[in-house]
């Protein structure tokens, strides 16, 4: 049999001050890469799948981060996981909820850099919008998030972490030696649509995503979690192949004239070469349609023949169009739509054979609707700045 290929994921470390070496952190790491690390570290390689399936169970599945609750470990395992590897996820900063119920999550990663989650109660179901990178490269001019300029992609560990601070803030994990059934479940999906491009830091979206699937851990539906992309056209066939998560596209325009302003990287991937990789998308089908979202801006993209070259447009494509009213946002340049303009809207792209629901805004006094996403860090610093050039 031939030797399996070295495990080539980032193994991300946690400084120590009582030893020279750093702390390693298993949140983030693939089930061959926690075993790899595992065996490194003194387990013996006939046990490290065991080992690492054990673990693996005590931390997405139970939410335990103390090694020494791991009772199905002997103490001297127990001991030597504590000497040398760590569970951490992001520290939570502030925490905001909203009259609607939304919760909003300031959440800071290593750097001290940080990012915000968002949590929104439904009827029947809970949706966790987390973000990828610390700041975002797109610029969208309707995005307030695009204000931020990248600072860094977020790590595995960092991206899967805010998935499990929110179950913790939501007191979800199991009791110990109590079963969780799904349908108890208050996160019950994930979207990729906070701050940054998922598809710029594919790999460890990926390997993130898979953790969430993962049946013996946090294990959802690969139907549960939507990725969304503003048009990464390289990568797109590779959501399908590697993730097989739902994909939906930041699209916001039927012109590639109004869309190189609102989402310019169009201007690298043009409509037509965004739609052609949608148009061969391996997982496209009825049961799987790809969601278009489509910001309402008042006089800028709502007008009744915007409405039917969108229809247009993605003939052929297996889709739904979701409407989102522009929220708002100190210093944005646009408008959000009448709700009469995004009514007709809707019923034109309705009457061509599309669901077309109107978004409904939620956390919006609290920033924490689709778009209004931004570090208050980073908010603080424009702040100073703008102070500082005033004297």
């Amino acid at each position: 049999m031939a030797p399996a290929a070295p495990i080539t994921q980032d193994v991300v470390t946690i400084p120590r001050t009582d030893a020279a070496d750093p702390l390693i952190n298993l949140v983030g790491l693939t089930r061959d890469a926690l075993r790899d690390v595992l065996i490194e570290a003194g387990i013996k390689e006939k046990q490290g799948k065991m080992r690492a399936g054990q673990i693996w169970q005590w931390i997405y599945q139970k939410g335990v981060r103390d090694f020494d609750l791991m009772t199905n470990l002997s103490k001297d395992i127990r001991a030597m996981l504590a000497e040398k590897f760590v569970i951490a996820v992001p520290e939570i900063v502030t925490k905001q909820v909203s009259e609607d119920g939304t919760r909003k999550y300031l959440v800071r990663i290593a750097g001290g850099h940080e990012v915000e989650i968002v949590y929104i109660p439904e009827t029947n179901r809970g949706t966790l919008c987390i973000s990828s990178q610390v700041g975002c490269t797109l610029t969208c001019s309707f995005c307030h998030t695009g204000t931020q300029k990248l600072v860094r992609n977020l790590t595995a560990a960092e991206i899967i972490g805010q998935v499990m601070v929110a179950r913790d803030d939501l007191g979800e994990w199991p009791e110990l030696g109590v079963p969780n059934p799904p349908e108890a479940r208050l996160l019950s999906n994930i979207v990729l649509m906070g701050m940054g491009e998922p598809l710029y830091n594919f790999e460890n979206v990926r390997d993130a995503m898979k953790i969430a699937m993962d049946p013996e851990g946090i294990s959802l539906s690969r139907r549960r979690i939507t990725l969304s992309t503003s048009g990464v056209v390289p990568e797109i066939a590779r959501t399908a192949t590697e993730i097989g998560c739902l994909l939906a596209i930041s699209f916001h325009a039927t012109t590639d004239e109004v869309r190189d302003t609102l989402v310019p990287i169009n201007k690298k991937w043009n409509i037509e070469a965004l739609l052609n990789a949608l148009r061969e998308y391996p997982k496209a089908s009825n049961s799987e349609r790809i969601t278009f979202e489509y910001v309402m801006l008042k006089g800028i993209n709502d007008s009744d023949e915007d409405a039917r070259r969108l229809v247009q447009l993605i003939k052929g494509i297996p889709a739904k169009i979701n409407l989102i009213p522009f929220n708002e946002w100190p210093g944005a340049p646009y408008e959000r739509s009448s709700n009469n303009r995004i009514r007709a809207f809707s019923e034109i792209v309705f009457s061509a054979g599309y669901s077309s629901p109107v978004r409904k805004p939620r956390g919006e006094d609290i920033m924490a609707a689709c778009g209004q996403l931004k570090s208050a860090t980073e908010r603080g610093r424009k702040s100073r700045k703008q102070i500082e050039d005033s004297l």
